[in-house]
């Protein structure tokens, strides 16, 4: 397949640097300040030498990328609520050119699920998000195997960066804002981590399961967020003497989409630790199903981007 990438930062870099083991040609790579195109496939590792020296990919205009020669767009530029933009716009392109869309981005299968699924029903292309829930942890795939209609519910720890400050503070009887601090001197954390704490990423990606679950309706509005800032160290010590500790867990079921922090049993399948993700299904013949592995990181969302390329019906 030939791909045009959207989006220089960790994912976009690490699903150009692996395209081609996967037996990919990527024929655009834009970041928000420029792009660099070309039908028989592009030189990715000049094209991030060059955004080192200079912090753009190319000198071609970065929308230049969405008419290119492809056959699937990479969508991994920042996520943005409410509109979703500009993800939404490169997405409806792509499908109005009858292409393919992956997207890492959450924002369009989260804020705007059902219009985008409609360009899909209009267009030859297809559109796969797998890289949206949890990373390189086949959630959606699992899903999909199983069959949308056969799963009641799903629950989760969904986000690295409040499972790392949850389980480092229960580890070590730490404070919140230490282990924060700790988080993000070891890029766990971003400097402004209030997406992942306040429980907006996990909520996100219940509402993109709810949403596969539901065939649609759901946005970021729909779900009751609460988030780990206002949890003392306390609290995790009186679990601990219960044998319990807490958790960010994400619920999508017939009640809605709920996040917030839950106390599960200490050595429960729901207390990873660090930074890994649990997906946990409730399924109508296979009872509970349990994914885990790595929720995050450059080459682990590109592996989850990757493999829905691969799962993409070659265009006619």
């Amino acid at each position: 397949m030939r791909l045009a990438v959207l989006g220089a930062g960790a994912v976009g870099e690490n699903v150009a640097e692996l395209a081609g083991e996967y037996g990919h040609t990527v024929t655009a790579f834009a970041d928000s300040s420029g792009a660099v195109i070309d039908s028989a496939g592009i030189d990715v590792a000049a094209a991030l030498s060059r955004k080192a020296e200079t912090g753009s990919v190319g000198e071609a205009d970065h929308e230049a990328a969405l008419s290119a020669d492809y056959d699937v767009l990479v969508e991994a530029t920042p996520t943005t609520l409410d509109d979703a933009e500009p993800g939404f716009s490169h997405v409806r392109t792509a499908l109005e050119r009858d292409r393919h869309v992956v997207l890492a981005n959450k924002g369009p299968v989260a804020e705007r699920y059902d219009e985008v699924r409609e360009l899909e029903r209009a267009s030859r292309g297809s559109l796969r998000f797998e890289a949206t829930v949890a990373g390189a942890i086949p959630a959606l795939a699992t899903i999909e195997d199983l069959g949308p209609e056969r799963v009641s519910a799903v629950r989760g720890v969904l986000n690295g960066t409040a499972n790392f400050v949850l389980s480092r503070m229960a580890a070590e009887g730490l404070g919140y804002e230490h282990v924060l601090a700790e988080a993000q001197d070891l890029g766990v954390a971003e400097a402004d981590p209030s997406f992942d704490v306040q429980g907006t990423d996990a909520a996100l990606k219940c509402v993109i399961l709810a949403n596969v679950l539901s065939g649609g309706g759901y946005s970021l509005d729909d779900a009751d967020v609460e988030g780990i800032e206002d949890i003392p160290g306390a609290a995790l010590e009186l679990a601990a003497e219960d044998g319990r500790t807490v958790r960010l867990v994400g619920e999508v079921d017939e009640e809605g989409v709920r996040v917030g922090p839950r106390l599960v049993p200490e050595h429960g399948t729901l207390a990873v630790t660090g930074t890994l993700n649990i997906v946990q299904l409730e399924t109508e013949h296979a009872g509970r199903v349990n994914v885990s592995g790595r929720g995050a990181g450059g080459p682990e969302t590109a592996s989850a981007v990757l493999s829905d390329v691969g799962r993409l019906p070659r265009l006619e």
